[in-house]
């Protein structure tokens, strides 16, 4: 599947009372934000970084009175759907830069990705928010990623740290193809060692390791049909 780069969201369009609760109710209905208004899964990952679920606008008015910058939408462009409607609009009204990343969470990510993903940090004004839809895959391998490569945090605290059942992670669904994939870096550097882009380009293969992944299938029914993740 085609992964855009990091861009920066386009402008939002001026949108109508209708058509702004037309989007409310899809975010609210359709996209499950009945649930994040109770809980957004809002955590600190490091000084100036934030992980979450899909923000609201109210979420990020509180952003904004934390002094994040900058939102990182790990979904991607969404152009029909009401959460990122209402999400491009509200951080264009509150000055804040919207960038859109989108990954996969069941499914390990292509090299091209990968390299992206470890150079977005350096590229970004901080601080951040980085979100997915429930905060808990999506967010917790970039919040992974960002603690080894950026902070030096070693990666097994790192991974024990964001890829936790805290944050509604389950390695044993579908999803914990994001904890085997580390753990497939970390087993070939302690064989020979060699930095995490090295072992991306020239060992890493993704259909073998996605092959190799076997998930749990209760789990994986909890995971896609009573959790609904992306």
């Amino acid at each position: 599947m085609p992964i855009d780069l990091p861009s920066l969201a386009p402008p939002a369009p001026g949108l109508s009372g209708r058509e702004r609760f037309r989007a409310w109710l899809d975010m609210w209905l359709v996209d499950h934000g009945f649930i994040r208004d109770i809980y957004c899964n809002i955590h600190p990952v490091a000084k100036g970084v934030w992980r979450s679920a899909q923000p609201a606008p109210r979420h990020l008015r509180w952003a904004k009175r934390q002094g994040i910058r900058t939102i990182l939408n790990l979904r991607g462009r969404r152009d029909t759907c009401g959460s990122y409607i209402l999400e491009r609009e509200a951080c264009q009204s509150l000055g804040l830069t919207l960038v859109d990343f989108p990954i996969r969470s069941r499914s390990p990510l292509d090299k091209e990705t990968l390299r992206a993903a470890a150079g977005l940090f350096d590229q970004l004004e901080y601080p951040i928010l980085m979100h997915c839809k429930s905060g808990a895959d999506r967010a917790g391998f970039m919040a992974t990623l960002y603690l080894f490569l950026h902070e030096g945090v070693p990666l097994e605290v790192a991974m024990k740290k964001q890829l936790s059942l805290t944050y509604g992670h389950l390695r044993q669904a579908k999803t914990g193809v994001i904890d085997f994939f580390f753990e497939r870096y970390l087993a070939a550097a302690a064989e020979r060692p060699m930095s995490f882009l090295d072992w991306v380009d020239k060992i890493y293969d993704r259909q073998t390791l996605d092959s190799q992944f076997k998930e749990n299938w209760l789990f994986g029914l909890v995971v896609n049909y009573v959790l609904r993740r992306e």
